[in-house]
């Protein structure tokens, strides 16, 4: 999900979405909100794109759980066999780094980087002295919150709404973002939501976000990628189980008189921590 534009609160919004590609079993949906403005130049009204997300759906069967071939469509305008070559393009992207992460020559590859990542997180370890002081740990960028999910939050299926868990996830990453900047942040995108397993009404939640990278490649908007975990806890039954994935981009915008923020690269001091940053920084180049 992209924002384009900041969305006005006092203004009308439409949404329109559509299904742009077809798998065998798997769906992608585009949707694009738009907010009309007053055009200056002929005093009319003009629609504007706000933001742009996709949804990518797996058919299931309802009785065996397996998954379901789904219709196929056929693309017939330029727009439609733009949207359906883009959506190719991911899905064959996903596949290829599925199939490169089972690879000797992949898994060769992702250790020469995890070793890479790790030489400063060694150092903030043993020599804490003398570690870069424009660099802080992921460990020590980490907020978490937990909630009781109650009825009231539950969508027509009696599930947990995921919206709900989304604006959840996202309150916790922006204040993941300005505990670590200093400033408030200017959100940027939604990289990428998982829904690895459904949330029940009554279910002890648990969100965990930390600062899983940074981009200062432009010092006048540096990129803050925020990760949020959220887990489904039953002490009664001594487990914890990942729910949700989400990742966020935020960036920083001083204004003329405002004195500029440095913000700090953040090093992984663990393997797992590494694997979680090559995985995201593969997934946005």
């Amino acid at each position: 999900m992209v924002l384009k534009k900041p969305i006005s609160v006092d203004t009308d919004l439409k949404i329109v979405g559509a299904v742009t590609w077809v798998g065998r079993s798997s769906l992608e949906i585009q949707l694009e909100v738009t907010q009309s403005r007053q055009d200056t130049d002929n005093n009319s009204p003009s629609d504007l794109l706000a933001l742009v997300a996709n949804f990518t759906f797996v058919a299931r069967d309802s009785n065996t759980g397996k998954s379901a071939p789904v219709n196929p469509i056929s693309p017939e305008s330029e727009q439609e066999k733009i949207l359906w070559e883009e959506a190719e393009k991911r899905n064959k992207l996903r596949k290829k780094k599925r199939i490169e992460q089972k690879t000797e020559r992949g898994n060769e590859e992702v250790s020469e980087r995890i070793k890479a990542l790790l030489v400063e997180g060694r150092i903030f370890c043993d020599l804490p002295a003398l570690a870069d002081r424009d660099s802080i740990l992921i460990k020590d960028t980490c907020l978490q919150n937990s909630l009781i999910c109650q009825p009231q939050q539950r969508n027509i299926h009696g599930r947990i709404f995921g919206g709900f868990l989304m604006r959840r996830a996202f309150e916790l990453a922006f204040s993941t973002a300005y505990a670590f900047a200093g400033q408030a942040p200017w959100f940027l995108e939604v990289d990428h939501v998982d829904f690895l397993r459904p949330v029940d009404v009554g279910d002890f939640l648990r969100l965990k976000s930390c600062i899983l990278f940074t981009e200062l490649e432009n010092l006048a908007q540096p990129l803050i990628n925020v990760e949020v975990v959220a887990h489904v806890t039953r002490p009664e039954l001594r487990s914890s189980e990942v729910s949700n994935t989400f990742y966020f981009t935020f960036t920083i915008r001083s204004e003329p008189s405002q004195t500029r923020l440095r913000v700090r690269n953040v090093v992984p001091t663990t393997e797992e921590e590494a694997r979680r940053v090559i995985a995201r920084m593969d997934a946005e180049n």
